[in-house]
């Protein structure tokens, strides 16, 4: 089996790398949204970027991915609880999939060749502590989204039917892609999104030309690509690693507190989710770029992906979100 393709040898897409480094530094933030063209590289950067992200300790067969043997659930089964390194998960949700499949439910063999009410845990036990990636996550059904809107808020997969009563953590960051011309997103969920980031087809022809030129090398000079690229991932990893551990030490002045509240509120943002991730995310970024204290400079910097999708429509402005933020950003910060 292939390894996933490297994350810094991905060409460009600057902006939708980033958000995801931030997240991987506070998975707090919420999770990313990705909208644009197809075959711009989004579900290939997820996967990248878990592939590059250091290994996580788990109890090994635990179907929730418990760091320690206490937090192992009873109904799991497991008589011998060894903590072990495994990669960070990443668990694809399709969009047929049924609310029993995400939740989990009653395993039906044990059920009916032992009579034992056992639960079978779903994709939401898979992906806790890890990734879970939607793609084309605005054609996702209505069934689904409310599901999902429940656990981001709470952290928990609560399963009540058929007799089971199960309670299991279940965090994890939640990315989700789709093109924009196959339909919007429903509120509620792209609330739910920490940062929103727009992709589109590279229009330089060099650039266009590298990204063949290193696919082309990924699916046919395998082993060599991969050796070409692994001290650059390495480096992207230890410096997430080194923000996570400064991200407890930055200073965060009460200026810059200022400056978020004052471009939230200029730009119309409803409730204080807004002000509250375009904190974190300048917080992940200002670790990200070993600083000892948070600055305008740093709002400044991730204030569109972390604000774009929350404006108010304005039917009377034809820029896009993202240039409305930039705009409003320079007023606020004039």
């Amino acid at each position: 089996m292939k390894q996933p393709f490297p994350f810094s040898a991905i060409v460009g897409q600057d902006e939708m790398k980033l958000s995801m480094i931030l997240t991987a530094i506070d998975p707090s933030i919420g999770g990313v949204l990705v909208f644009g063209d197809r075959g711009t590289g989004k579900s290939t950067a997820v996967r990248a970027l878990a592939a590059l992200l250091p290994p996580i300790s788990a109890v090994q067969g635990c179907p929730i991915n418990a760091e320690t043997p206490a937090e192992v659930p009873d109904w799991a089964g497991l008589q011998k609880k060894t903590v072990t390194q495994m990669p960070t998960p990443v668990v694809d949700l399709p969009l047929g999939a049924t609310e029993d499949r995400v939740t989990g439910a009653l395993d039906i063999e044990k059920a009916l060749t032992r009579g034992e009410k056992a639960f079978q845990p779903g994709l939401l036990a898979r992906a806790n502590r890890g990734y879970l990636y939607i793609d084309e996550v605005n054609l996702l059904e209505d069934h689904i989204v409310d599901l999902l809107l429940d656990v981001a808020a709470s952290g928990e997969n609560v399963v009540e039917r058929e007799g089971l009563s199960i309670r299991h953590p279940a965090r994890f960051v939640l990315v989700g892609s789709g093109n924009p011309e196959e339909g919007e997103l429903r509120p509620q969920l792209l609330d739910r999104f920490g940062l929103s980031v727009e992709v589109a087809s590279p229009k330089e022809i060099e650039t266009r030309v590298e990204v063949i030129r290193r696919r082309d090398a990924y699916d046919n000079e395998h082993a060599a690509f991969m050796i070409r690229w692994q001290a650059e991932d390495a480096a992207i990893r230890d410096r997430i690693l080194n923000a996570r551990k400064a991200l407890r030490e930055l200073r965060t002045p009460d200026k810059t507190l200022h400056d978020v509240a004052a471009l939230c509120l200029a730009l119309g943002s409803d409730g204080l989710r807004g002000e509250l991730t375009l904190l974190k995310a300048a917080r992940a970024y200002a670790a990200w770029r070993d600083d000892t204290a948070l600055t305008r400079a740093h709002v400044r910097d991730v204030a569109a992906m972390a604000l774009r999708h929350r404006l108010r429509r304005d039917p009377l402005d034809e820029a896009g979100s993202g240039s409305r933020v930039k705009r409003i950003v320079e007023e606020v910060f004039a």
